[in-house]
């Protein structure tokens, strides 16, 4: 009989030793809804606490606090983007949240076309918000120590993925992107852009007209040979997508005399102001950007879309003859009832 109690007793100790492990190493966190966990900037460790608990991360405080204590984390609550996975021990998550070790965010960025875009997505993706970033990208102090303006400022977003931790400043997020940019701008690529007489921000300015003009890759080093060859003989560009920029009305499927008239003090105004505009139009690709760079030599002063639906262009150097293409062009818009 005394024997039996004392297994009695030695079991009970046993599972009174088991069942603080288990709530501390055992599986007992769950992920939240949407995977992350996020700890803004200024939050407290009641804060943290808290949210924990109200997103079902952790059914009771009582044990989270036990191992918080004992690491010391109300002291070392740190900020960011928390990656969480379902069958986590509380000690793995107070280890994870007391070292920081966030889950970066991917900044997928194609094409934009202007600074607001950018700016919303920014915010979309990071915990600054589009007025902070918005503020930045309009800011002459903040831009002077990259050479750029609030024109040129785009030019330093080359389309791609960057890794960037979610509670990154807006003014932090930006030099990586500036930092990349200049990565991107090999020496062989400065010295093309020299040969054709440009700086890397106009031949990144003339990349993003491009850009908007065709999705074709076979069209569009000869676009940019188009643009080229008017500068060099002092035509202006005339090129529609600018006119859709100055008015910011990017759903426009035909460029009439009316819209260049509506836009006509804008800089970005192509028919009116001879040269480049003081500023890219969207984010052209690296792919665009390369095409300019290689356009091919030609004498073509004039191009327009071909009247089917291969999204390609006819060129010409011959006004007469760009004159038939345009026609022959504005019938087949006419004849699809594109107004």
């Amino acid at each position: 009989m005394k024997k039996k109690t004392i297994l009695s007793i030695l079991a009970l100790l046993l599972l009174c030793a088991a069942f603080p492990a288990w709530k501390i190493l055992g599986p007992t966190v769950a992920a939240p809804e949407k995977k992350y966990f996020f700890i803004t900037t200024g939050e407290t460790y009641d804060d943290v606490k808290n949210h924990l608990t109200s997103e079902g991360i952790i059914s009771s405080s009582f044990w989270f606090e036990q191992v918080a204590n004992r690491l010391d984390y109300p002291s070392k609550v740190k900020a960011g983007r928390y990656e969480i996975a379902n069958g986590m021990s509380v000690l793995s998550l107070v280890r994870m949240l007391r070292s920081g070790k966030q889950a970066a965010v991917n900044l997928v960025i194609t094409k934009l076309r202007t600074k607001e875009n950018l700016a919303q997505k920014i915010a979309a993706n990071f915990e600054c918000d589009s007025t902070t970033v918005i503020n930045f990208l309009n800011n002459p102090d903040s831009l002077q120590q990259f050479q750029l303006d609030s024109n040129t400022v785009m030019t330093a977003v080359i389309p791609n993925t960057y890794s960037i931790l979610w509670n990154t400043s807006a003014a932090k997020i930006f030099r990586k992107l500036f930092t990349d940019q200049e990565k991107f701008w090999t020496d062989e690529r400065r010295k093309k852009a020299a040969t054709l007489n440009m700086t890397t921000q106009q031949v990144y300015t003339m990349a993003s007209i491009v850009e908007e003009e065709t999705n074709k890759d076979e069209d569009k080093g000869k676009i940019a040979s188009v643009y080229i060859n008017r500068i060099k003989q002092g035509q202006k560009l005339g090129a529609d997508p600018t006119i859709k920029f100055a008015l910011r009305n990017f759903g426009l499927k035909r460029i009439r005399e009316a819209h260049i008239l509506a836009c006509k003090e804008s800089p970005y105004n192509t028919y009116f102001h001879a040269g480049l505009p003081p500023g890219p139009i969207c984010t052209p690709s690296a792919k665009t950007i390369d095409a300019v760079l290689d356009a091919p030599v030609t004498n073509y002063l004039y191009f327009v879309a071909r009247p089917d639906w291969s999204g390609l262009s006819n060129f010409t150097n011959d006004y007469q003859e760009h004159l038939k293409n345009a026609k022959n062009y504005q019938h087949f818009l006419d004849s699809v009832n594109i107004k």
